[in-house]
């Protein structure tokens, strides 16, 4: 796997316990996630269009992708996840991750050291029970929103149609094989 240079800034919310953040939420675990992502994003986006290309960072280099990749990951309680998802969506539940693209424009991205790729905000109690009732551990489906949630950052959405729930999907199914967990989309 192709090393990518990336930095994980994981908060919570005080109504997390430390112990939760602690089991699931180790920066070492979650960064060869995340690297395992970008890597084979990286790898795919060349093969496919041999450029590095995506869509919220169209105009951005290879040689820009070299830079170090920052990552923000935010810990909530359904209380304020669900407030987060009514903002954001329209959507008055809690849902088990919103992502926030960093939406810089390139002029900006190309000042900074390192580029900001968004914040994912995850409601880990959403995220328990989720995996409680599909049968799965709680860190392979927290492993999978997280490989869903970059998806988002770098412009991917499932909700435009079909061939993008496909493509998405796809991707996921990739990279989750790359971590040793099973198609998330199977029974």
């Amino acid at each position: 796997m192709q090393k990518i240079d990336i930095q994980l800034n994981i908060n919570s919310s005080d109504n997390i316990d430390n112990d939760i953040i602690g089991s699931f939420y180790s920066d070492e675990e979650l960064a060869l996630v995340a690297n395992q992502t970008m890597a084979t994003m990286f790898t795919n986006r060349l093969a496919k269009l041999d450029k590095l290309s995506f869509p919220y960072f169209p105009n951005l280099t290879p040689e820009d992708w070299q830079k170090p990749l920052e990552l923000d990951i935010y810990v909530t309680d359904p209380v304020e996840g669900q407030q987060l998802n009514l903002d954001a969506r329209g959507k008055d539940y809690a849902t088990n991750i919103l992502s926030y693209p960093s939406d810089l424009p390139t002029e900006v991205l190309n000042l900074l050291p390192s580029i900001p790729l968004g914040e994912l905000v995850i409601c880990h109690e959403v995220v328990e029970r989720q995996a409680k009732e599909q049968g799965k551990t709680i860190n392979n489906h927290l492993h999978h929103l997280l490989v869903h949630g970059i998806l988002h950052l770098l412009g991917f959405d499932h909700e435009l149609g079909e061939d993008e729930r496909i493509e998405m999907e796809s991707f996921e199914i990739e990279i989750l094989e790359k971590l040793g967990i099973s198609n998330p989309y199977e029974s």
